[in-house]
């Protein structure tokens, strides 16, 4: 049986199981704690854009959607995010058996990914899968979904035209939801952080792909915009749940990067 192993488990975020549901106990607490409006607990996402950096950063932001995400009581769960240490041209599909977290292993759907590299012409590029930016989801998915089992897709050069069509595909199986996987603008000051990370929270929260285009750095930006154009063709309504920087944790605004989530329900 071929296993996706983890690779930037101990780096990104903790290789134990108590350390990792230790943090996100803690993270919803103060959830429960200071949500003004509880009814945003209860949306149930086909899709959800979240951060990839470090827990210690991200996974506040993160874990807001992925607990929402539980309420979809989805099958199948697909990662996607973009590659951040080898060339794509165009989307790798994970062709292993099953994916390893230190939540356990989640079963991935071989004959389903089999099924998309067919259908849209995408391919398996093994060293394209030891990428951050799709693992750090997996403990989340293990964690609130843990009976689903994955796909993980990871783009380079891809229209988003293309992948839009995959998401599409993907949207018509009531069982499966979305995960997207970006961050934001990386190592400015805090206050041209901001301003650019308002114009990608303003293009999410309109459906709007082009507003992207008006100065928008996130490195998943191809993901979010196939995201926004297959949201609008599903009807689907985005959510803004959280946003934030890594000035929150590390206290520096010398030199930010900028973290945000959103669910896209019906």
């Amino acid at each position: 049986m071929s296993i996706r192993k983890d690779a930037v488990a101990g780096q990104f975020y903790p290789a134990n199981k108590e350390e990792i549901e230790k943090m996100l106990t803690h993270y919803n607490e103060i959830i429960d704690e200071s949500i003004k409006d509880k009814s945003v607990l209860d949306l149930k996402p086909r899709a959800i854009i979240v951060p990839h950096a470090g827990y210690v950063y991200s996974a506040f932001t993160a874990n807001i959607a992925f607990r929402l995400l539980k309420n979809s009581h989805a099958k199948r769960v697909v990662v996607i995010g973009p590659s951040h240490r080898v060339y794509i041209n165009g989307t790798s599909v994970a062709e292993y058996d099953s994916y390893e977290t230190p939540m356990g292993n989640l079963p991935i759907d071989k004959k389903f990914a089999d099924e998309l590299i067919k259908r849209f012409n995408l391919h398996f590029q093994p060293d394209a899968h030891s990428e951050h930016s799709t693992e750090v989801q997996m403990p989340f998915v293990k964690n609130y979904l843990p009976d689903a089992s994955v796909v993980e897709l990871v783009y380079g050069n891809e229209d988003p035209n293309n992948l839009a069509k995959v998401i599409d595909y993907l949207l018509e199986d009531e069982d499966t939801v979305v995960v997207i996987s970006t961050d934001l603008s990386h190592y400015y000051d805090i206050e041209k952080a901001k301003q650019l990370d308002t114009i990608c929270l303003d293009a999410v929260a309109n459906l709007n792909p082009t507003e992207l285009h008006q100065g928008c750095e996130a490195c998943g930006i191809i993901g979010v915009e196939a995201m926004l154009i297959a949201a609008a063709q599903n009807n689907l309504k985005p959510t803004l749940l959280d946003y934030r920087t890594s000035a929150d944790a590390s206290r520096d605004k010398s030199q930010v990067v900028g973290y945000m989530s959103a669910a896209f329900t019906k």
